[in-house]
């Protein structure tokens, strides 16, 4: 492709008109398509809105198992035979010493994972006292995934002073019957609209690498596009021994940048998370995805762990980025060399699950 082309997907993305179906398959899969240019081309757009900003999220195991629900790609599915640590909803107490560390660690936006199918009316009012004591004690975000939300419990939720709620579509309507059975797309669309409607903001992420074809990677950033997702987390798929979903071979570091990059120009004011899978699957390559994508997680996913926020930080740093927070990369990336606890290399063939040091960091002792 010559340098027009390039020129014109930057264009078109900041001018917010749609890619045709053709184009958006090109970015996936044409091979004339060089992958240095597509990132600058996908940096432009991210730099027009977002500059040289990474925002940091740190992610809250609230609730860790005992999910009712069949997602064959979570380790915490009823029907996954892994071995992960379980326990019912953590005190309030370790909830809001993680909401402190987290902001302490550089984190400008707290998010909690609650498994389940949907919260019940007596835990939503919980979940809301809980949001306002955070938001009353650490300046930071907060963003919760509870499952399926009706109108009255995502207004409950906005009224405690709740951010984003995060409610992912995995997949594209045609696949996801072959990753979940217990509910549908349509619920989770569903929800993603109820909030929407109750004035919170959206964090709707997918998962490359799950048997779906690239267009069901288009369809994805589409549909996010049209109900104007704030916050698309980009996940990798990591096969954790147990879950009964095999992985794909597909998913290089180039094609792993390029749906980054296609997430970027399809949505072009959205943050984009590299969220999880990306030290396993972008290897060597991991810097090169904050040029489409302006977001990532620090102290790994849901189920596995991810690599030593000293490494990320200098990652960070060294590829000329800031962080949005309180703290100064410089004083983050020191206190992580200082802290001789955090430096526990995780290379990418490292596809170890949380244990319960890693899933409840303050927990109690009574």
């Amino acid at each position: 492709m010559n340098k027009d082309f390039y020129i014109q997907l930057t264009e078109k993305s900041i001018s917010e008109e749609p890619f045709s179906k053709k184009v958006s398959l090109q970015i996936l899969k044409s091979s004339k398509i060089e992958i240095l240019p597509l990132l600058n081309a996908a940096y432009e757009v991210r730099k027009k809105y977002v500059g040289k900003s990474v925002t940091i999220h740190i992610l809250n195991n609230a609730q860790n198992g005992y999910c009712p629900e069949d997602c064959h790609y979570c380790a915490q599915s009823k029907t996954a035979n892994t071995d992960i640590e379980e326990y019912p909803l953590k005190p309030d107490e370790e909830i809001l010493a993680e909401a402190k560390n987290a902001y302490e660690k550089g984190a400008h936006r707290y998010c909690m994972v609650f498994a389940g199918r949907g919260p019940s009316q007596e835990r939503t009012e919980h979940l809301a006292r809980l949001i306002k004591k955070i938001k009353s004690q650490y300046p930071v975000e907060v963003c919760v995934s509870t499952g399926l939300l009706n109108k009255e419990k995502a207004k409950t939720l906005k009224e405690a002073g709740l951010d984003r709620l995060n409610h992912n579509l995995n997949t594209s309507a045609r696949h996801y019957s072959k990753i979940c059975t217990t509910h549908t797309y349509a619920d989770r669309l569903e929800t993603i609209h109820v909030a929407q409607e109750s004035g919170l903001e959206i964090c709707s992420g997918v998962i490359a690498g799950m048997g779906e074809e690239e267009e069901d990677i288009i369809e994805m950033a589409e549909i996010l596009r049209g109900v104007t997702a704030a916050s698309i987390p980009v996940n990798f798929f990591i096969p954790i021994p147990g879950v009964n979903l095999e992985s794909h071979p597909h998913l290089t570091p180039e094609y792993c940048l390029r749906i980054l990059c296609l997430f970027r120009f399809l949505n072009p004011k959205s943050e984009i998370r590299i969220a999880a899978g990306r030290e396993i699957h972008l290897r060597s390559m991991e810097v090169m995805a904050l040029y489409p994508a302006n977001s990532l997680f620090l102290d790994g996913y849901l189920n596995t762990k991810g690599g030593e926020r000293a490494r990320t930080f200098q990652m960070i740093k060294d590829a000329g980025f800031t962080v949005e927070s309180d703290h100064s990369l410089d004083d983050l990336l020191e206190t992580e060399k200082k802290d001789s606890l955090n430096q526990i290399k995780i290379n990418s063939s490292d596809l170890s699950v949380k244990n319960l040091t890693d899933l409840r960091p303050q927990k109690i002792i009574r």
